[in-house]
């Protein structure tokens, strides 16, 4: 038995150390909800935080070291740089620390159903979106999601059944803590450079998470480093994707506003339901017929699959609209990675929009210098293009290279220090019929209701 394993039976009062980040939280509620006394500190006010003491939390705004008074275990984010006085405090002070990876893969054992959900890209979005299926099915099912699912109103949610739900990131190899029975890989591409060096030891390590799993690996049949992860593995296989091969496939698309799709979903050739996307993108579908596969692979029917799906408004910060003022669209997105602002960006050029206003806020050094070129030919889809500084995180700059170096090679495009001189700049420019987008895994949704407030 994992020491964790065996100290969650024995403690009961947890602290997290960075709570309100969207990986801590849902694991604070689901053990909040089993009974344990947990409490938290974080740098940052949010709504998260503002969700945990609602539910009795005690979370206190800055990290010191008097924090972890009286806690009996605690757990850290890998985002805590290693001079934070708590953490410090924390390891020095023989009460047992562990990494969230620990702890995650703890609950996950305590589930005999765990879907994990992993990939570069959409993973939080087929998290919430099978999440939403089960709920709905009234599968009472557990859930970690990267992101806030409307229907539940959170993170995450601790049900009675033995089904867990989550999303496995790829992160520094951390969903190896986990111990999945069904794998859903939604692709594997080049990311998180600075730990995996090259894409074959991506595809590595997607490849040894497929290997752990117990039952089955649900996989997108398009992707061809997807297809190289599982080749020969002896597992059951299931393929979603775009193309007639796969188990699960998009017939007879079409698309609505210019970029909601709609589509007959076809198993083997049979068509077994239809469904009409109230996201939008071509990345989107793909990602429906994932949540799909594994929601039939988990027992729900094909009427319960098509009635989630359809009714699946997205999760928090993927394309979350704010709403229209004076004329003028305010939206937010997750969108951090070269892939993923294509993608965004593309579905966007699309809805009809006099002009794209993308605000960008670059996250980490070591992505932005080693995905440059891409980001650059990324950021020229929009009309108009404005950026922060890079948002560091938990890196220090050793890469030498800032938000100017970007702005050079994007034609058109600004960038400022503050959020204030972006939402004065983009307000003082944008018209009616415009859509401002803001865009990364920092805090620029920030700046989005900075100027919904503006503009109020």
């Amino acid at each position: 038995m994992y020491e964790i394993d065996r100290l969650l039976k024995e403690k009961k009062r947890i602290h997290f150390i960075g709570i309100g980040g969207s990986g801590m939280c849902p694991l604070a509620e689901i053990l909040h909800t089993w009974g344990y006394e947990v409490s938290g500190s974080d740098n940052n006010p949010g709504d998260n935080i503002d969700k945990l003491r609602a539910l009795g939390m005690n979370v206190i705004l800055g990290q010191k070291a008097e924090n972890i008074e009286g806690a009996e275990i605690i757990v850290y984010t890998a985002a805590i740089l290693k001079d934070n006085p708590e953490l410090i405090a924390a390891l020095s002070s023989g009460i047992p620390c562990f990494e969230r990876a620990a702890l995650f893969g703890a609950i996950s054992r305590m589930y005999s159903d765990c879907i994990a959900i992993c990939g570069t890209h959409g993973k939080t979005t087929v998290t919430a979106m099978l999440t939403q299926v089960f709920v709905m099915a009234e599968k009472d099912p557990s859930a970690v999601i990267g992101g806030r699912l409307p229907l539940i109103d959170s993170h995450g949610i601790a049900g009675k059944s033995n089904t867990l739900i989550c999303e496995a990131c790829e992160f520094n190899d951390h969903y190896h803590e986990l111990d999945p029975n069904v794998a859903v890989i939604l692709n594997v591409d080049e990311d998180h450079l600075e730990y995996f060096k090259n894409l074959d030891n991506i595809i590595a390590s997607f490849r040894k998470f497929a290997n752990m799993t117990t039952d089955t690996v649900i996989y997108n049949g398009d992707d061809e480093n997807t297809v190289k992860t599982v080749n020969g593995i002896d597992k059951k296989l299931i393929s979603f994707g775009r193309n007639e091969t796969n188990d699960y496939y998009a017939d007879n698309v079409t698309y609505n506003r210019g970029a909601f799709g709609e589509f007959d979903v076809m198993h083997k050739g049979e068509k077994i339901a239809h469904l009409k996307l109230n996201i939008p993108g071509e990345h989107n579908i793909v990602n429906a017929l994932a949540a799909f596969a594994a929601a039939k692979n988990g027992g729900c029917s094909d009427e319960e699959c098509e009635k989630g799906i359809s009714a699946f408004g997205g999760a928090g910060r993927r394309f979350e609209v704010h709403g229209e003022f004076n004329g003028i669209t305010i939206a937010d997105d997750y969108a951090h990675h070269p892939g993923e602002l294509e993608v965004t960006l593309n579905a966007v050029m699309k809805m009809g929009y006099n002009t794209v206003w993308a605000v960008f806020q670059p996250f980490t050094f070591s992505r932005t210098k080693l995905l440059f070129d891409d980001f650059v030919k990324a950021l020229q889809i929009p009309d108009k293009c404005v950026m922060t500084e890079i948002m560091g995180s938990r890196e220090v700059n050793t890469y030498g290279i800032y938000t100017k170096d970007l702005a050079e090679k994007i034609p058109g495009s600004v960038w400022f220090n503050s959020f204030e001189e972006i939402a004065d700049y983009v307000l003082a420019n944008a018209k009616k019929g415009d859509i401002i987008i803001t865009l990364g895994c920092g805090d620029i949704y920030k700046c989005a209701k900075i100027m919904v407030q503006k503009l109020k």
